[in-house]
């Protein structure tokens, strides 16, 4: 699918870049969760002209309670295009249009914000069905504006964001255009947790007590609590852990009934909502 995606864009005259990392390109989360995260800069220079594309590697622990239901993921890719007060909403919506076309798809429907409603509905020429949508805005923090969004067998499959009402920052999930357009059956929650686990590895970092080695450390702990394996030393240590610290808390739980899960993480390193209750 990102090889399809660069050679579409390729044959456009638009410069491709992949980025297989989730490091983010800024400060501002944890994990790169976004393609536009490192054109921040650009959507707000006045002065700068000009059209890319991408593929990044993302990572959305906002998901983690919703993987294995076939559409939801923590490590994904994202397929972007983004026009720097170069290329229309109308010229997006062709681009997206055309590409879905090349992988045999056309969309159920589109959304668009009622406040856009009017200018554009005539950029889709009959061509498929406009639904309105309070919710078609986006936002991360900093950089906002309208959008309209593509749906296929009742689940959102990318959109195009229109920054500063002069700017395009588009985003399609390779993963869902994948399962749709090459029929390619959706992983289980062990497999999802593998892959996000090793893309964290590989993008350089381990298990620790703070930020991203923390994330890494809870995904491994859940993966051995789904009843999961991985064949790495990072999971066999913290499976080790997770094992030494089990018996600390059953030797010490009596003694302190009443102590606060921060006591218990802060004093023992043990999360409290992962140890088995008093009456067990």
């Amino acid at each position: 699918m990102i090889q399809h995606y660069r050679d579409f864009c390729l044959l456009k005259g638009i410069d491709f870049t992949c980025f297989q990392s989730v490091r983010p390109h800024d400060d501002t989360t944890l994990f790169c969760s976004a393609g536009m995260q490192q054109y921040k800069p650009l959507f707000s220079d006045p002065y700068h002209v000009g059209t890319v594309a991408n593929s990044q590697a993302c990572l959305r622990l906002g998901d983690l309670d919703e993987i294995g239901d076939g559409t939801h993921f923590l490590h994904f890719t994202m397929l972007g295009l983004f026009s720097f007060r170069e290329m229309s909403v109308g010229e997006a919506i062709d681009f997206w249009l055309e590409f879905l076309e090349t992988l045999g798809l056309k969309p159920d429907y589109v959304t668009i914000h009622p406040d856009r409603l009017a200018e554009w509905t005539p950029l889709y020429r009959d061509r498929l069905r406009i639904v309105p949508e309070p919710e078609c805005t986006w936002s991360d923090g900093s950089t906002t504006g309208y959008c309209t969004e593509f749906h296929k067998d009742g689940v959102e499959i990318g959109n195009i964001v229109n920054p500063l009402g002069t700017c395009i920052d588009v985003g399609f999930g390779a993963d869902r255009l994948a399962m749709l357009a090459y029929g390619m059956p959706p992983e289980s929650e062990i497999e999802i947790l593998r892959d996000a686990i090793l893309t964290i590895i590989e993008s350089g970092y381990r298990p620790g007590n703070k930020e991203q080695g923390y994330v890494l450390r809870k995904l491994l702990r859940r993966l051995h609590r789904i009843g999961g394996t991985l064949d790495h030393r990072f999971f066999l240590e913290e499976v080790d852990r997770q094992e030494r610290l089990l018996a600390k808390y059953l030797r010490l739980r009596d003694k302190y009934p009443q102590m606060s899960p921060e006591w218990w993480f802060d004093t023992h390193g043990v999360e409290l909502s992962e140890m088995p209750a008093l009456d067990e």
